[in-house]
């Protein structure tokens, strides 16, 4: 087996990965991000057209890593010429003391936003059901996940990254001397640094080197719908509900929002069967996916809910849905995005990057932070 010496090795080519890799090769680090799957790829979270991209949460450093996001997904227009980020605003309606939190910690940090009654927001989005006030967020669009994937990796390589495709990690060893041992089918890797990015294969990389909280893996199934009027705009939107509450449905709230000439895509955020990553059908849960028809024709009647397209992702889930990312020793790791990590994606991967120079990301993320949720 061949062997080679690298400063930091990067172990999945998603979109953490891959900002992860393209930080480190802006800075002048020699880096090789290994990808297991072909280009493009569907068997994991980072494929697809849209992904929200907000800045409205209750928790400031969700907020404050958003705004960073939000300059860095810039930055990365500019550098590789591709547009990714599309603005569209964004409405969340529903679970009223949730929607007072973020509105709270947005004035406290002086990000946008307004609160609507429901007749302004239906004349404003007439295929949206509004039922009580909501509140708007004009820097909130959407994200093109394949472009923005396909993006990191050749900016990566312009600063002089490699980038290898169908180069599947069989393991990962921390040698005596803090150096790590990467292996592939065909090849062993010498690092000084790993950063492991592996999506819904996290637990099965490092159930022997990291600390993870349970994750828990679902085959998400959201649809894209034809909207009945398609000049109309389309907000992306989330409608939440009090789970606690009686006559909540079934499976939470929705998200939804454009993609374009795909129609409009909306989801139930979270609630998919779980699953082996390594061996998924693709193919919807009938009753859940009859579910989000029904929920659709109620709160979404702007789109035609007997002609959905039915998408299907990944979700790798912690017991709190914040992520992780934290390091041991040489290996730097990121993991547990719950399905709501692509709009942090270029932040999260200088969060990666700092982390291979010893520095700490956020407490909220750390290994610790959910050592005390699992206690609690």
């Amino acid at each position: 087996m061949s062997a080679t010496r690298v400063d930091t090795i990067v172990v999945g080519g998603g979109a953490m990965g891959s900002a992860a890799a393209w930080h480190l090769a802006r800075r002048g680090v020699e880096t090789v991000l290994l990808e297991r799957f072909t280009p493009g790829h569907t068997n994991g979270a980072s494929h697809g057209s849209s992904r929200i991209f907000r800045t409205s949460y209750a928790d400031r450093t969700y907020v404050e890593l958003a705004r960073e996001a939000e300059q860095q997904w810039a930055e990365l227009e500019s550098e590789s010429g591709s547009p990714l980020l599309t603005v569209t605003g964004g409405v969340d309606q529903g679970f009223t003391p949730y929607l007072i939190q973020i509105a709270d910690t947005l004035a406290d940090l002086g990000v946008d936003h307004q609160w609507m009654d429901p007749a302004e927001a239906s004349e404003r989005w007439p295929g949206i059901t509004f039922t009580d006030r909501s509140l708007y967020y004009p820097n909130s669009g959407r994200l093109h996940a394949d472009h923005a994937v396909a993006a990191l990796q050749q900016a990566a390589i312009t600063r002089g990254a490699e980038v290898r495709h169908e180069s599947q990690v069989i393991s990962i060893e921390v040698t005596a001397d803090e150096s790590v041992t990467v292996r592939t089918a065909d090849h062993e890797y010498s690092a000084r640094r790993v950063v492991v990015a592996a999506g819904a294969w996290a637990q099965k990389l490092l159930h022997d080197i990291a600390p993870l909280p349970p994750i828990r893996v679902t085959q998400e199934q959201p649809a894209h719908f034809a909207p009945r009027d398609p000049s109309a705009d389309w907000p992306s939107f989330g409608i939440l509900h009090d789970p606690d509450a009686p006559g909540a449905p079934e499976f939470g709230g929705i998200y939804g929002l454009s993609s374009g000439v795909e129609g409009v895509k909306v989801g139930f955020h979270g609630v998919g069967p779980v699953v082996d990553p390594d061996h998924r059908d693709f193919t919807a849960e009938p009753r859940q996916f009859a579910a989000l028809q029904d929920y659709v024709r109620q709160w979404v009647p702007g789109v035609d809910a007997d002609a959905p397209t039915p998408i299907s992702c990944t979700y790798a889930t912690t017991p709190d849905s914040n992520f992780v990312i934290d390091r041991v020793g040489p290996v730097a790791v990121a993991a547990g995005f719950s399905g709501h990590g692509f709009k942090f994606v270029p932040a999260i991967g200088r969060l990666l990057a700092d982390l291979t120079i010893d520095k700490d990301a956020p407490t909220l993320f750390s290994f610790r932070s959910h050592s005390a949720e699992k206690v609690l």
